[in-house]
Formats: structure tokens, sequence, C-alpha cells
């Protein structure tokens, strides 16, 4: 199976050379989007029934979403406009207007009569005679379309006396003014004329010129008061605007289960988007739309991450497998939520993906993926009736999460997660107790120890769930994390105990060069935890040939019995011998590698002088261990603290400025050697490294005290 695991990791790594890493996010991101997408369509596409006008309501439908009813709207301002009654102007000048005209056709018949009257017309005929009235009274009649007297009443104008005229025009004059005064509209224009017509019936006006007069009383009957059609159209604009629109509200009721769907109801259905035929894509684009927008900030925010190719693969894959298992975890909480009145997503581990992820990675990444899972929760738990998000859930989230992160700064023991948990749960508490208080509902006994036990047993899950599925990452991954490094730096793990009852020389020299390493790591932001473990396994290979190596010698030197070539060989294997044991215990790479790599491609000078002297020819690459170099910055510092620490041992008398030049002389033999060239550490930091091994060993090998001896008393 690790020889599976192994094979397929190279082929990964070798594929993701060919390509580039940014082409690998890319293609992870995609796939990654494609899978979310998946998992959360059917939580926008929303509920659609089967239904047409007539039939019965399945279940109780409520609306998903706040909509405008356009149709009910656009009606109920229809009737505002309708109610609003029209708005006339009453004109005044009209009665005045009409009886100068009545005042002016009399005028204009007495001065046809004085015509006539003349010697020169008096030959006259009657016929003659009307042509010249009707000549006179053409430029009223014309400008009056509604006068219109025959010959009779002309004729009987012209008969008429003056002072019989003047009468008549008097009393049509006081009558007309009078119907005038009043308001009249164009629809009672018919009624007006009859009463003026009965009034001018009861005056005293001759037989002869009553035809003429009603005809000339009727004519003038027009509207008074005109429809104002600009007022009007303003006034029933502002009716119209005036009618809030009809909103078809979330949450509400549209028919009970059982209910018969009339036109009405299955209208808002309809409108709604609750029958099949009418299911909208524009969900589907927003979900797409908010994928790509998280995909996004993934790629920027791995493309800007500054650690080793390995390890940024490594969080990658971790990230995306985590947030993936956080979606299908809340797809089945979901699933089950629809038994129960409660909210049940209330129960899901809030912190447990921010855990896992900064466990196994980094806090900004755990930040990240907070974010993200609480957004797609909004999502996943959004309920019929829900906005966008459901936002009381992707809160509960970010709240858990953040706590957690903000909570687990340090992490050495188990019991820190679960301390971590506590926290949660607390939030957990707080933020439910923020929920039913604004949901301003009346809630039951019973409701609220849901609502309760749901907030500690998620953030019980998330701790147990972190603790449970850490392992896994690891194993799947190869990660190692800080609960990992502490596990291995425990001293009942079977290789210390093996370090120490058959090397414990070796033991002592690895705790030594543990202290020195953790020091100058923590000095340059350097992992001084793994600097630690490295260190305590490093020297694991001398367990093979443990009297070979001279701290573990009881007097006796095998070497003196060896060729400085076979000594060499036995000396130099322990780094190979070291991995393969290590390898067996099937322990992290990284702890391999600073096995491997603690002693670079450095010479053996002892031997190799030895070697010399005795007279022999001597290849130097059969003295220099076979490496690699450190590639990390942990190993070149364990590298460092190695020889360091074995070097100050065996000096006599040592104070601070013999271990100064000491570790100076080190740290530029394996600069001019070249060891550190394949690692990120500057010159910079190799100064602050001897800065702080020289302050560590100066602690250590302090001068002390000579005390006196006590001198026995006599008896």
């Amino acid at each position: 199976m690790d020889k599976g695991r192994c094979c397929m990791k190279k082929r990964l790594k070798s594929f993701i050379d060919l390509m580039g890493f940014r082409s690998f996010l890319v293609i992870v991101l995609v796939m990654t989007g494609l899978v979310q997408f998946g998992l959360m369509l059917d939580n926008v596409r929303g509920v659609t029934y089967d239904i047409s006008m007539g039939s019965l309501a399945p279940e109780t439908i409520r609306a998903a979403k706040t909509i405008e009813d356009t149709e009910k709207t656009e009606q109920e301002r229809e009737n505002a406009e309708n109610d609003i009654t029209e708005i006339y102007d009453f004109n005044q000048e009209i009665a005045e207007q009409k009886a100068v005209l009545i005042k002016l056709l009399f005028d204009l018949t007495i001065e046809a009569q004085k015509e006539i009257a003349l010697e020169e017309n008096a030959t006259l005929s009657q016929e003659e005679q009307l042509e010249l009235l009707k000549d006179k009274l053409k430029s009223v009649t014309d400008k009056q379309n509604t006068l219109s007297f025959t010959d009779d009443e002309l004729k009987a104008l012209l008969a008429a006396s003056e002072s019989q005229l003047i009468s008549t025009r008097n009393i049509l004059v006081d009558r007309t003014k009078d119907v005038l005064s009043q308001s009249i509209r164009k629809e009672n224009i018919a009624t007006a004329r009859t009463n003026i017509e009965s009034i001018i019936r009861s005056t005293t006006i001759d037989n002869s010129l009553l035809s003429t007069a009603i005809t000339l009383a009727r004519g003038s009957i027009v509207e008074t008061e005109v429809l104002n059609e600009e007022k009007t159209a303003i006034a029933q604009q502002q009716a119209r605007n005036a009618v809030e629109p009809t909103k078809i509200l979330q949450g509400q009721i549209i028919s009970l289960e059982g209910e018969m769907i009339d036109r009405e109801k299955y209208r808002q259905l309809e409108l709604l988007g609750f029958i099949d035929s009418q299911s909208s894509l524009k969900p589907v684009g927003g979900l797409a739309i908010f994928i790509v927008l998280q995909m996004v900030f993934v790629f920027i925010l791995f493309d800007r991450l500054t650690v080793q190719f390995k390890e940024k693969v490594n969080y990658l894959l971790v990230v995306v497998m985590i947030y993936i298992s956080a979606i299908v975890i809340m797809k089945l909480v979901n699933i089950v939520s629809d038994d129960f009145d409660v909210v049940v997503a209330f129960i899901f581990p809030t912190a447990m993906v921010t855990m896992l992820v900064r466990l196994l990675t980094d806090d900004r990444l755990a930040s990240l993926v907070t974010l993200l899972v609480a957004s797609s929760a909004g999502i996943v738990f959004q309920e019929n009736y829900a906005a966008v998000l459901q936002m009381d859930i992707a809160l509960y989230i970010l709240f858990g999460g953040f706590a957690s992160l903000f909570f687990m700064r340090s992490v050495e023991k188990r019991s820190h997660i679960l301390q971590a948990s506590t926290v949660v749960m607390v939030v957990n508490l707080v933020f439910i107790a923020f929920y039913l208080l604004m949901t301003q509902s009346d809630y039951v006994l019973s409701e609220i120890a849901f609502y309760v036990s749901a907030g500690i047993i998620s953030g019980l899950l998330s701790g147990a769930l972190t603790m449970g599925l850490l392992p896994f990452f690891e194993s799947l991954f190869g990660i190692l994390s800080t609960m990992r490094l502490i596990e291995l730096s425990n001293p009942n793990h079977p290789l210390l105990k093996k370090i120490l009852t058959e090397t414990p020389g070796t033991y002592h020299h690895s705790v030594m060069v543990a202290n020195l390493a953790e020091a100058a790591c923590e000095a340059i932001d350097a992992d001084g935890l793994l600097a630690r473990v490295g260190c305590y396994y490093h020297d694991v290979g001398k367990t093979r040939r443990p009297a070979f190596f001279i701290e573990n010698q009881m007097g006796i030197n095998p070497h003196d019995s060896l060729s400085p070539d076979a000594s060499a060989d036995i000396i130099i294997g322990h780094t190979t011998d070291g991995a393969e044991l290590l390898r067996q215990h099937k322990m992290p790479q990284e702890i391999i590698d600073i096995a491997l790599q603690h002693h670079g491609t450095s010479l053996l000078k002892f031997f190799l002088h030895k070697a010399k002297e005795e007279g022999k020819t001597v290849n130097e690459a059969d003295f220099r261990y076979p490496g690699p170099k450190p590639q990390t910055k942990e190993a070149a510092i364990i590298s460092i603290a190695d020889s360091v620490e074995a070097a100050v041992r065996s000096m006599k008398e040592p104070n601070a400025e013999k271990i100064q030049k000491l570790i100076q002389s080190i740290i530029q033999d394996r600069v001019q050697d070249d060891q550190f060239d394949e690692c990120d550490i500057s010159l910079k930091e190799l100064k602050i490294i001897e800065d702080v091994l020289c302050e560590t060993l100066n602690g250590i090998f302090h001068t002390r005290i000579e005390y006196p001896k006590e001198k026995q008393e006599e008896l």
C-alpha cells in the first residue's frame, strides 16, 4: 500500500512538474467548482410542483422569496385612478358672453328693421327683407353653431315692434344669465336647455316671438364647466403613485395542503416559479457566479502562498478535500432537517473545517476556508422561504470557525483541541441566544432545549471530528502536523526508547542538539518544533553500530583496529542507516530528510587526515557524506547545531570567547564547503543563528563557583 501511494505521489509530482503549479491549480479548482456546483444545484433550483388549476395542493406551499405581484399592483392602481373624480373648471365669463350675443342679435334685428324702413328699401319684398336680416345676423350665427333659426322665426323678428324686441331681449338675457351661472357639464346640456325652454314659456314674451326666443335661449345654453384634462391627469397619476406595490411576502402561505388551486392561486404560483414549466435558470447562473468567485479567491491565495512546492500541493489538496467533505456533511444534515420543525443545521460542527485546515496548513488558509464554508452553508441550508443566503447559519459557522482559530493558537496536546472546542461551544451558545432573541418568536421549552443541545453538540463534534480525521489526512497527504510532531516527541516512542537504551550518549547528544536547533529556528521564524523532533531522531542510525561512535564508547575504541576507509564507511553510513530505520517505522518524510541531510555532503576530516598520515592514496569523495545537502532551513540549522554541540562538548575549559570562535569557524566551513547552496537560508540568518547558539551554549557551559570543602570537626 505504501509503495502504491509512493508511486502515485511520484506520478502526481511528474504531472505537476510537466504542466506547472498554476495550471495544476486551475485544473483542481475547476474540478472542485464542478463538484461543488453539482452538490449545491438542488439548493438553488427551488421546489416546483406538477399542478394545474382545479387540482389540489400536494402540501402547504409558501413563497420562497418576496416578490412584487405586478398584475395585482397594476389592477389596484387602475382602480385608484378610476376612483378619481374628473376635475372641471367653471367659466363665469360664458354667461356674459352669451348675454352680449343675445343683445347683439336683437340690436342687429332692430338695425335691419330700420334699414328696411328707409325710402329706398321700402319696396323690398319679404324674401329680400329676410335675406337682409340673415346677412345682418350672419356674423352671429356663423360663430354660434348652436343657433339655427327657421325662416318663420326670422320673419317673426322682422314683424315684431322695437319694444317687443327690447322686452324679449331683456327677458332672454336675464333668464340665460340665471341658467348659465349654474354648473352645466357636457352631459347636462340637454337638461339645461329643457329647463330654460320651460322658463321662457312661463315668461311674458309675446307668442309671436316665443318660438324664436326659445330657439335663441336653447342655442345659448352651453357647458359652463369644462374638463381640465391636465389637472385630472395629475390627480390620477398621484393616485396611482400612492398605491404601494402589492407583494407576495417571503414565507407567505400561498395554498394549504389539500386546498384547491383556483385561478388566483395558480397565477401566484406561476409568478413565484413553482410551476414545473416555469423553472428559471437565473439561480443556476447565480450559483455558478458564486462558485467562480470563491475559486478566484482560492487561486489568488495559493498563487501568492510562499511555501515549498511540495507543501503547496499538499495544502491545496487538503483544503479542497476538507471543503468538499464539509459540503457533503451539510447536504446530509440538510436532508435530515426536512423532517423537523427546528433548524437542525445548528448541529453542524462549526469549527471542524477551520481546525483541520489550521492544523494541517496555516492560519490564512484556515480563515479563507472558514469564509467559504460559511457562505456555502448559507445556500445549502437555505429554507424554501429564505432569501439569497440563510444568514443565521452562515454567521453561526463564521463565528464558531473564527473562535476556534483565535483560541487555538498553540496546539501541543490533544487537550488543546478540546479546549478550543469548549470555546467554540460557548460561542455557539451565545450566538444561539442572539438568534432566539432576534427572531422575536415564542419558543417552547423543548425547542429551546434543542437549540442549546445543538450548540453543545456542534462544539463537541468539532473537536471530536478534528481529532478523528487529523491522522487520516496526515497519512493520506504525508503532512507533518503539530499534533503529529508532539506525538513523535514522546519519550515512549519505540525509536526514542531504542536510542536511549542502546545509545545513551547519542540520546543525550540529540537532546542537546534539539535545544540548540529549536532556539535557533525560532529566532529566524523557522519551524522550531520540527527541528526539535528531527534532532531526536537524526542520529537513530547510530543504533546499528553504537560502539563505533565516541559518545557511546566506554574506554574501548573499535576504530583503532580498523582502517580509516572502513571507519569512514561506518560513520558515514549512519545517515542512510537512520533513514532506513525511520522508513521501516513509517516516520514522516520530513524526519527522514533531516536524518539524511544533517551532514549534507560534508567531509569526514578526522579519518581523511588519518588516511593521509598512513600514506594511502586518498580520494576525498570517499570521505564525504552521501547527502543530499540541507534542503530546508531546519535541516541547515540542525547540521550546524549537531557539529557545534559535539565540538563544544569536546573542548577543554570552554568559555564564551572559545565557543564563539568555534561556532564561527563551523558556520564558515559549511558556507565555504557550499553546504547551504540548496536551501534558502541567508547570511543574515546565519549571523542570528550564531548569536543564538553562543547565548544558549554560554548558558549551559557557564563558569561555576567552586565550593570549599567542609572540615570535619574533631571529636
